[in-house]
């Protein structure tokens, strides 16, 4: 099979729905052998589609956010492929809406564990192999919820902006190795975390204003980070390094009104 990605090997996580979903389905039409991960039962239907599709793919039901998980899952891309390529730490949490004060340490700590120490685990289990081989590229999904507040709760926002500061620090870390690491930040994208945004909206008659603070007016498709991912996954992102890439349909180049008040959030 010719593609993008031909001969690689690409590790994703959160695979089992959405854009992890989207992602594993397009590496494999450009040539990727997948390895999928999940938490949940989803990751199976994965695997299944893109094998029904003619493509190369296996994976593994885990915790993204518990190392022993993670070294398990690198250890099985390495043993059973030979490589690591590519690296999609993607998945996470939303943690709901609740306000500052509505939120205990457990929340934050559950939230962070899964959205910033699982790419933080991502890239210490992967980068080795990669700087082994001389190349590499790690994802790492961020959001921008991370670059600025009124785009999630404050824990998730917090983790994101984490993830944005790991991609440049790592890069960093890494630097004489040609192993790339960079963030994607969506904005509002169709997907199970944001799928009670959507039910919401249509139950009320009101699905015309979702994503209406961007100038695209509009809410994203899985398939469009998908292809964000693809790029920097590829050899055509070969100088694109430390970078957070977003996807947002243009929603953070301005400042959309949202009115914050003191124990009440306007959403």
């Amino acid at each position: 099979m010719t593609g993008r990605l031909a001969g690689r090997v690409a590790v994703v996580t959160g695979a089992g729905s959405g854009i992890g979903r989207a992602t594993c389905r397009l590496f494999a039409r450009h040539g990727a052998v997948v390895v999928a991960a999940d938490i949940g039962d989803g990751v199976t239907e994965t695997i299944e589609l893109i094998r029904d599709a003619g493509g190369r793919a296996d994976g593994l039901k885990l915790d993204a956010g518990r190392e022993e998980d993670v070294a398990r899952l690198v250890g099985h891309a390495v043993e059973a492929h030979g490589r690591i390529d590519v690296m999609f730490a993607n998945a996470g949490i939303s943690g709901g809406l609740k306000g500052l004060f509505d939120q205990d340490a457990a929340d934050w700590a559950e939230i962070l564990r899964v959205n910033l120490i699982g790419p933080f685990l991502a890239v210490k289990h992967a980068a080795p192999h990669m700087i082994a081989q001389k190349r590499g590229s790690i994802i790492c999904t961020a959001s921008v919820a991370g670059l600025r507040s009124g785009a999630g709760g404050p824990a998730y926002s917090a983790s994101k902006a984490g993830v944005i500061n790991l991609v440049q620090t790592s890069a960093q870390q890494l630097s004489t190795s040609n192993v790339r690491v960079n963030a994607i930040c969506p904005g509002l994208i169709e997907t199970g975390m944001t799928e009670m945004i959507y039910v919401r909206a249509r139950e009320a008659g009101k699905a015309d204003q979702l994503g209406h603070l961007n100038p695209l007016r509009r809410g994203g498709e899985p398939d469009e980070i998908a292809h964000a991912a693809l790029f920097l996954a590829s050899d055509e992102a070969s100088y694109v390094n430390g970078h957070a890439l977003v996807v947002d349909g243009g929603l953070s180049s301005s400042h959309p009104f949202n009115r914050q008040e003191l124990g009440r959030t306007a959403l």
